[in-house]
């Protein structure tokens, strides 16, 4: 397929003219050019396009066969041009969009589904779909493109996705009522007797702990076991299997209830952010920008 130089806008405008009006003077008093001017223009773009747009004689103008093809081409350019132009102006209203937000299951369910709701308010032009996964599985498809953007506090590492904080995000250490009763935990000397249940070795929510600058340097621990996720962390614990560092929003009902208890709270664990994270070479960064800002204005649940 042969592929030339592309015709300009206004060679196309002063063409489409040309051939309404049939009349070279009056396409250039239309489109503000001398006739000279105009028929440069004209010249150009047969040159271009490498045929002739018109037979001109000096009793009248009639297109070619080429410029008959040509025109209802070049007509829909510059209308599409036009609505280019208008879309760019905000005259067209919200585009519409289709957007994938990755999230945890826990904070999906607690968070986000419930802003769902403000955010179509908010962006009308957007539909929100979500998907849920682990940590790594989210950043994975945000840097793959298997979703837009995802709600995580992984700390980001990888140059191609950057972090956009929304909330801050902060964490206790607790355990069951029926835990403490046989094995109490009044000291961190204590801990050395329980049982900590954590998400993985190389992502231990009991790190917040250890950089709190109240936490012992000589922690020990009786042994650890891994969950996997913060909701299957959360489900041992409820049923007293062993004591964990837990996002706040996530036990808040339960130390409120007495589900739960904090443990050692003169020991404040370092805190981290819940980021939405984007691709960092992703077009649509200024609506990210604004999906981020949107969501700081909803208190975790």
């Amino acid at each position: 397929m042969h592929r030339g130089p592309l015709p300009d806008l206004e060679s196309l405008r002063c063409f489409v003219e040309a051939a309404r009006t049939l009349n070279f003077r009056a396409a250039s008093r239309a489109v503000g050019l001398t006739p000279a001017a105009l028929g440069q223009r004209i010249q150009k773009l047969e040159e271009q396009l490498e045929v002739r747009l018109f037979h001109r004689t000096t009793r009248k103008v009639e297109l070619t066969e080429a410029g008959l093809s040509l025109l209802p081409q070049a007509r829909a350019t510059l209308e599409t041009a036009w609505e280019c132009s208008r879309a760019a102006r905000g005259d067209l209203g919200p585009v519409a969009m289709e957007l994938w937000l990755g999230t945890r299951h826990e904070l999906g369910l607690s968070w986000v589904a419930p802003m769902l709701p403000a955010l179509r308010e908010q962006f009308p032009g957007v539909t929100f779909h979500l998907y849920f996964g682990s940590g790594p599985d989210l950043e994975l498809r945000v840097r793959t493109q298997g979703i837009d953007c995802a709600i995580s506090s992984r700390r980001i590492t990888d140059p191609r996705v950057e972090g956009l904080r929304v909330h801050r995000e902060d964490y206790v250490l607790c355990g069951a009522p029926s835990l403490l009763e046989r094995q109490p935990l009044d000291s961190q000397a204590d801990l050395a007797s329980h049982v900590l249940v954590d998400i993985s070795p190389d992502l231990p929510l009991l790190s917040y702990w250890r950089e709190s600058p109240q936490a012992d340097d000589g922690l020990r621990l009786a042994n650890v076991r891994y969950m996997g996720t913060v909701a299957a962390i959360h489900t041992v614990v409820l049923a007293g299997e062993g004591v964990a560092v837990l996002p706040k929003y996530l036990v808040r009902g339960d130390l409120a209830d007495g589900s739960l208890r904090r443990l050692l709270p003169d020991v404040e664990p370092a805190h981290d952010w819940f980021r939405l994270i984007v691709r960092a070479d992703d077009p649509r960064r200024t609506l990210l920008q604004r999906l981020a800002d949107a969501m700081k204005a909803h208190p975790l649940q």
